[in-house]
């Protein structure tokens, strides 16, 4: 039972209605963690911004979501994990490349190095070598890169923390961490 309450978007007034809207417009839909971070609208807003900022970044749209799926993984967050498994599907992720993805690993030796780096930052809490750094470097990432993969780290952390403790309710076909391993 979820610990946050979602608003309900046909009764939501004022910022939250506003945010909530264009979530609706944008989408489709409107998730149960953006409906639960309405409860703020400076948390819907700064999660929206966040998320539109790295989308206009120079990561791939499939990368990003293979970075969440390995972080929603490793932090065990079925809610993320659900949304981002539909949602890698949806931008041309295969199922092998998801369950690679939940094991920090890819047959792109770009890309694997990003997802192992993903997974050395959250097991570590940031806490990385000049030998980490030196990797994602070699695998032909730039400063600026390293920068969106950190972000795009950072990002996924809040909204599996989020939806952690607060028991989102999952609103996509429930994905359970630890199933593929």
């Amino acid at each position: 039972m979820a610990r946050l309450t979602a608003v309900d978007p046909g009764k939501a007034t004022g910022k939250a209605k506003e945010l909530l809207d264009v979530v609706q417009a944008n989408i489709g839909m409107t998730p149960n963690m953006m409906r639960t971070m309405a409860n703020s609208p400076a948390v819907l807003e700064g999660y929206l911004g966040f998320n539109t900022s790295l989308a206009g970044g120079s990561l791939s749209a499939k990368l990003r979501e293979q970075i969440a799926l390995a972080v929603a993984e490793s932090n065990s967050c079925e809610y993320c994990l659900s949304a981002h498994t539909a949602i890698g599907k949806m931008v041309g992720l295969g199922e092998t490349e998801i369950t690679a993805s939940r094991q920090s690993a890819s047959n792109d030796p770009r890309v694997n190095a990003a997802l192992k780096f993903a997974r050395i930052i959250v097991a570590r809490r940031g806490e990385v070598t000049d030998d980490d750094v030196a990797y994602i470097r070699h695998a032909g990432y730039s400063d600026g890169e390293i920068a969106e993969i950190i972000a795009n780290i950072v990002l996924n952390i809040f909204t599996n923390y989020f939806n952690r403790i607060a028991q989102t309710e999952v609103d996509f076909p429930k994905v359970t961490p630890g199933a593929n391993r």
